[in-house]
């Protein structure tokens, strides 16, 4: 059994810094505004859905509003009256509440999240009812104090039934002085009643220069291809890191290269790009050139239903798609492909198809496609 201290967070991107880690907020000040303006008006719902794509912010909004909380004094009608009301979620780093928070140490805060598997040396694919119970033992021993308490959710979606139901009990009854925070990638996955009883905060996928400036506040710079990064990572900063890290950028030009000439596309080059996947430590990569085949179809049959990217993602890509996909028909067979191409990549990774052998069959079933419908 592994030491859950060992186990990895379940909330971190990999490569990045955690969302506690990460003073600002680059791109959403809509949300923050709109819980200022919720708490400054005496509106404070115990139950906030934050949602929106993954990577763009959500959980550290979470970590914001509740060192926010957590730190700021109410009005307790004293001699001097109320406090201005504040016009930003920032709170000085040598704060307690913010040291605290750091070492995952406050004992206002509770964060909601995987935890261990049954045999206790992986993380469980989902969260489990006995994590939601130890909130009730949580509220037990923070009500004394009397002061605030804050529950962050990362990621609602990933509660199980029992887990949902039990959560659901708690927003039907909240604690005094206890505020909730889902974070939600997928608010469709939740019960409508959770839904129902949250007020919602929406974030938005980061413009292009938002997105750059949060990954220089990552420690990541982008680089000069950063307009065909913000371009393949959809506005996410988490997707952009990934990307970065894992050389998201070039699997896609060599995607493009390969199918160039399609249907005489790069066998060569085709397999390279299949070999690199194989092995256990290539696994993440392997995940990667599965998610870019995806991106290459999506964006391919958008390009035949008269809505071409905006941005080429790799040099030549434009004209690729231009002669793969001229129509509305052949959008609508490249979309059939997409799904066919995602199914087949779905069971060859559920019954552990070798990694290679994978992507070289999805190159040329792409390939028998272009055959069948290039221009």
């Amino acid at each position: 059994m592994a030491d859950p201290m060992e186990l990895p967070e379940p909330d971190r991107i990999e490569g990045a810094p955690h969302p506690r880690e990460t003073p600002s907020l680059v791109g959403q000040d809509v949300a923050e505004q709109g819980f200022l303006t919720a708490y400054n008006g005496g509106r404070l719902h115990h139950a906030w859905l934050i949602s929106g794509p993954r990577g763009v912010g959500k959980a550290t909004l979470a970590w914001r509003i509740a060192r926010f909380l957590l730190a700021t004094p109410g009005d307790d009608g004293g001699m001097f009256g109320a406090p201005p009301p504040p016009d930003t979620l920032d709170i000085d780093p040598d704060h307690p509440v913010v040291r605290r928070s750091m070492q995952m140490a406050e004992p206002g805060l509770f964060v909601l999240r995987r935890g261990p598997n049954d045999k206790g040396d992986k993380l469980s694919a989902d969260i489990r009812v006995n994590e939601v119970r130890k909130l009730r033992e949580f509220f037990g021993l923070s009500a004394s104090d009397g002061g605030r308490r804050v529950v962050i959710v990362d990621a609602a979606d990933e509660m199980n039934t029992q887990a949902a139901n039990a959560l659901l009990k708690m927003l039907e009854e909240p604690p005094r002085a206890a505020t909730l925070l889902l974070v939600s990638h997928q608010p469709s996955r939740l019960l409508p009643t959770i839904r129902s009883r949250c007020r919602e905060l929406r974030l938005s996928p980061l413009a292009p220069p938002d997105l750059a400036r949060a990954m220089e506040a990552a420690g990541e710079l982008p680089g000069p291809d950063a307009e065909a990064l913000g371009e393949l990572a959809g506005g996410s900063v988490g997707e952009a890191m990934r990307l970065t890290q894992l050389g998201g950028l070039k699997i896609y030009e060599d995607l493009v290269s390969i199918f160039s000439h399609a249907p005489r596309y790069d066998r060569p080059r085709a397999i390279a790009l299949a070999q690199s996947a194989t092995g256990a430590a290539n696994a993440t990569r392997y995940a990667l050139i599965l998610d870019m085949f995806d991106q290459f179809l999506a964006r391919l049959a958008r390009t035949g239903a008269g809505h071409p990217p905006l941005i080429e993602a790799a040099p030549g890509e434009a004209v690729l798609f231009a002669r793969l996909a001229p129509d509305a028909w052949r959008a609508r067979r490249w979309a059939e492909k997409a799904q066919d191409v995602s199914s087949r990549a779905a069971h060859g990774r559920a019954v552990n198809l070798d990694p290679a052998a994978l992507i070289l069959d999805i190159t040329f079933r792409i390939n028998e496609t272009a055959a069948a419908y290039a221009a």
